[in-house]
């Protein structure tokens, strides 16, 4: 549902006063200033006034507001429940029962001009397609628009978003690019990453050299989008399952030095619910490993702060307990390190907030198991593969071409 001039709604807390608009000023009251009563576009006030309004509102209607993410509410109806999240004035509800659906929805129009869209089919530029058992998420009217934006329609699309043994550093003086057209597009990219996981590490990569972008650097994104040309109807694909088959299971791997120019590593995590991937992170490490055991050990610190609250959110979400999750790692010191509470030679220049981990898994929160190199499914978050093995691991993520299926 969409609120109509949500901004319109909000209560003013202060005194706010403005001038009289142009040719709408009251010549009995000239040199005079209005007292706004409800806030108006473009208050810096506008936007906390709108969300006061429609919380308490929603309070009203008997739903809570989850502590672990603001922007989701709950109502539990008997056996049922009903969720509803928020964005600014676009309102996504859910639940197992379509009649209470139905009677929220009159429920909000009797509050606020509102329309009703029906079936969600598209949702801040991601393309949903919901069939029996399964719902598809896919960018690519956006995608299409990021290729036409590097004036690259109808390329040669390529296999992989990046080579396999590519190596960016810092550009040399005198091979700059248009900045504003390079930071333009990797914005753009970065919101791509929200339906597509597999090229989150090389725009990752590309989005360390904003502040002064060579040839290089360009060259690297032009490789990017030509991969996305030839993958514009890719997205991810959700499938229904057995309530008792939904456990939260997740995968943290690491490079080692990745970085050639601060020497750090790159952390990659990936979260899944039953068969479905939920969340994915490709980031730089804010500081340097000394060993590969150490990369690994901060990559699943990192892995497991995100598996506590996702289990906290599906906790809140499902109205049950909460339930411990299992965290996949290919190294086996690193295992071992997190398990060994006793102060440790490898572990005494570590960051004491990598050791979150340890915690973690002494109060039963987490379960740390081995996982082999080829079923390490974050691997295409640290590193640029060959193509053979990044196409598999796409696969196995789930991200495919939702319209061909």
């Amino acid at each position: 549902m969409d609120v109509k001039s949500a901004f319109f709604n909000g209560e003013l807390q202060e005194d706010v006063y403005v001038q009289q608009p142009p040719g709408f000023g009251d010549p009995r009251y000239a040199g005079k200033a209005l007292k706004l009563k409800k806030a108006l576009y473009g208050l810096k006030q506008a936007p906390r006034a709108w969300n006061t309004k429609l919380d308490a509102e929603l309070k009203g209607l008997g739903f809570q507001k989850s502590d672990v993410e603001h922007a989701v509410y709950r109502r539990a109806e008997g056996d049922s429940f009903l969720l509803v999240g928020v964005y600014v004035d676009d309102l996504i509800i859910c639940g197992p029962d379509s009649q209470k659906i139905t009677k929220f929805k009159q429920q909000m129009m009797k509050l606020f001009s509102m329309s009703d869209l029906g079936l969600l089919s598209y949702y801040l530029g991601i393309e949903v397609k919901q069939k029996p058992g399964e719902i598809t998420l896919c960018q690519g009217a956006y995608a299409s628009k990021i290729v036409e934006l590097c004036g690259m329609t109808g390329c040669n699309p390529s296999d992989t978003p990046m080579e396999q043994r590519v190596r960016l550093v810092e550009g040399v003086k005198g091979t700059e690019i248009d900045v504003t057209k390079y930071r333009s597009i990797i914005g753009s990219l970065r919101y791509l990453v929200n339906t597509r996981p597999d090229i989150a590490y090389a725009v990752g990569l590309a989005s360390r050299f904003m502040e002064a972008p060579s040839k290089e650097h360009w060259a690297a994104v032009k490789r990017i989008v030509r991969y996305i040309a030839g993958t514009l109807n890719y997205g991810c694909r959700y499938v229904s399952g057995k309530s008792s088959e939904q456990n939260l299971l997740g995968f943290t791997d690491s490079d080692y030095g990745g970085d050639l120019v601060h020497r750090r590593s790159t952390t990659g995590i990936v979260f899944f619910l039953g068969p479905n991937m939920v969340t994915w992170t490709s980031q730089k490490q804010k500081s340097v490993a000394l060993s590969t055991c150490e990369a690994e050990y901060m990559a699943a610190a990192a892995g497991t702060c995100q598996g506590v609250w996702l289990s906290r959110l599906l906790a809140v979400l499902t109205g049950e307990k909460i339930q411990k999750f299992r965290l996949l790692i290919d190294n086996k010191s690193a295992i071992e390190l997190s398990k060994n509470p006793v102060y440790h030679e490898r572990s005494k220049l570590i960051d004491t907030r990598y050791h979150y981990i340890r915690e973690c898994i002494s109060n039963g929160e987490v379960v740390v198991d081995h996982v082999s190199t080829e079923g390490q499914l974050a691997d295409i978050l640290t590193k640029a593969l060959p193509r053979v093995r990044f196409i598999e691991l796409r696969g196995r993520i789930g991200v495919i071409n939702v319209r061909q299926d």
